[in-house]
């Protein structure tokens, strides 16, 4: 009578519930569809909270980058002249940050003179003297000739689409100068072409066929661009020099006839 007892006793938690196990998908009540339809319209909130707060932030990550660079230039700028006038008794903010951008201007200005080109000449000399400086000096000038309006024999000449480092790849790169090899069999015309590397002033040298060379019709400052932002503002169509000149012949034939 003992052992009939003991199997016939029910623990006190499922006499509670009713005799039904709550851990037995088979004996425990079903889910109520409200609750689906409440977690459900949860997920789905959360999914589209979280979708417009990502674009939110690739929208304002550019805005913010961009105006973090803007501030700490004319912060850095106007720590230049600030200082003289915060002795003479003037604080106002920006006032250096437009003294800087008139300096510049007059700087440009008595550059471009005779007097001015004639000073910036013997105080080049006297840097290109220095044992350390100059090869600073060099470097940094190389770098803003790339950029010149003027387009000096040091600037990038032109965008260069060459076949590197196989056959079926290509690589950016600028004209830099032309050089003529000379051969047994004839002169041949080389074009000196810069890769940027890792950095758009950091790269490798090539001396390729001018008749090898792909022309787009990219400016230098397209293809600058288009190096410092790792190929995302590339272009959908990329078409050589020669193909947009002959289809520009062709207009206006065709408006003729």
């Amino acid at each position: 009578m003992a052992e009939e007892k003991e199997s016939t006793s029910i623990p006190l938690s499922q006499a509670e519930n009713g005799g039904e196990d709550p851990e037995d998908p088979v004996k425990s009540p079903p889910t109520s569809s409200a609750s689906s339809t409440r977690q459900a319209c949860c997920y789905v909130l959360q999914s589209w909270i979280s979708k417009k707060f990502m674009t939110g932030c690739v929208v304002l990550f550019p805005v913010a980058v961009t105006f973090f660079i803007t501030w700490w230039f004319v912060q850095f700028v106007d720590g230049f002249f600030s200082p003289l006038y915060e002795h003479l008794g003037f604080d106002i903010f920006g006032l250096g940050f437009i003294t800087s951008l008139v300096f510049v201007f007059l700087v440009g200005v008595f550059v471009s003179s005779w007097l001015g080109s004639t000073v910036f000449w013997v105080g080049e000399w006297f840097i290109k003297r220095m044992p350390f400086v100059r090869h600073l000096y060099s470097a940094s000038k190389q770098i803003s000739a790339a950029i010149s309006p003027d387009q000096n024999t040091t600037a990038f000449k032109e965008v260069a689409i060459i076949r590197h480092p196989r056959v079926g790849e290509y690589a950016f790169g600028f004209i830099t100068s032309t050089v003529t090899l000379q051969k047994d069999n004839g002169d041949e015309e080389l074009c000196s072409v810069f890769v940027p590397t890792n950095h758009l002033y950091i790269g490798d040298i090539f001396l390729v066929s001018s008749k090898e060379i792909i022309r787009p019709n990219l400016s230098i400052r397209e293809g600058i661009e288009i190096i410092v932002s790792g190929g995302m503002t590339m272009p959908q169509v990329i078409s050589p020099i020669e193909r947009v000149a002959r289809q520009g012949e062709r207009i206006p034939l065709n408006r003729i006839m």
